[in-house]
Parts: structure tokens; sequence; C-alpha cells
């Protein structure tokens, strides 16, 4: 399994709206993303709007396709577009900046 990170920027002016919309990610956008390949999938949000997302996959980029081809995607990808600076319109899940991994712990 590989590990991936990656950044966007949440508007500072909508922070509140945003952390409301993921305390209640819907079931089927959740089941969607476990179906597609996602794993382990963590958001973390500093107060500046600066957004870190952690995830687990296969392969991340056939994890993306398939979570693409989704009705469910496509809603809640639309609904969240308007929470980010810097992405011109596209949809946060083709936008975000994956980065790279310097350093991991592994278990013994």
């Amino acid at each position: 399994m590989n590990r991936y990170c990656f950044c966007l920027q949440v508007r500072p002016d909508r922070l509140e709206e945003y952390v409301d919309r993921h305390r209640n990610v819907w079931p089927d956008m959740q089941a969607a993303l476990r179906d597609s390949g996602w794993h382990n999938y963590s958001l973390f949000l500093r107060d500046d709007g600066l957004l870190i997302g952690y995830v687990e996959s296969e392969d991340l980029e056939a994890a993306q396709k398939a979570m693409a081809a989704t009705e469910v995607n496509t809603r809640w990808q639309a609904q969240m577009t308007e929470f980010f600076k810097g992405i011109d319109g596209r949809p946060p899940d083709e936008s975000f900046l994956l980065l790279p991994e310097i350093f991991h712990l592994k278990e013994d």
C-alpha cells in the first residue's frame, strides 16, 4: 500500500462551513471512496485554510479515475469547489498538490 499526502487551500471565510460539511460526509460518498481504492483517508485543516490530506492506495491515479466515474463524486466535487482558492473552478480532487514523502518511521 502506498502513502500519499496532498495539500489544497480552503478559503478562510469558508472554514467553518467546510468543517461542518465534513462532519457528515454522505454514506454513499464514503462507500465510493472505499470501493475506488481510497484507504485510511484523513484531512487536516490549519486555521489559515491550509488543508493537508493523507490517503493510502495501491494506485492513487487509478483510485482518482474510479472516483471520477461515480455520480456521487460528481455531486460532491461540485459542492466542494466553491470552498477552495487557486483551483480555477476545477474539482478539488483533480487540483491538489501531491507532496513527496521524505521520511517514514517503519514499524519494528
